[in-house]
């Protein structure tokens, strides 16, 4: 089975819409890091030496390649990557290989059955 890590950095207030995005599309799961920061080619304002750009999530799908360009065309959608400046990015790796999915591999043999 083929599969996709999408890698979504996202303002903290967009975490939850991008997941709930992701979610519908068919990702089984995510892992949220809280905290990251980012910097794009304009830095930061700052006060006093202290960054005033919005709070990032960093949020990873492991998906079935199938379903992932759909995947990451939500969370674009959700998250408004198009359309605000600075609201996030999104992209997707190719998977070698995996392991611990046992939870979620019934639900996603499901899926792969109706895609075909």
């Amino acid at each position: 089975m083929r599969m996709k890590l999408i890698v979504a950095l996202v303002n903290d207030d967009n975490t939850e819409a991008v997941v709930d995005a992701a979610r519908s599309g068919g990702a089984t799961g995510a892992t949220i890091v809280t905290g990251a920061r980012g910097e794009g080619v304009r830095p930061g304002k700052t006060f006093f030496g202290l960054g005033l750009e919005s709070k990032r999530d960093l949020a990873l799908f492991l998906v079935v390649e199938t379903r992932a360009r759909d995947i990451l065309e939500r969370i674009r959608d959700a998250g408004r990557f198009d359309t605000q400046h600075g609201a996030g990015i999104a992209f997707q790796l190719d998977i070698e290989d995996t392991v611990g999915l046992v939870s979620q591999l019934p639900t996603i043999r499901e899926e792969l059955e109706s895609d075909l």
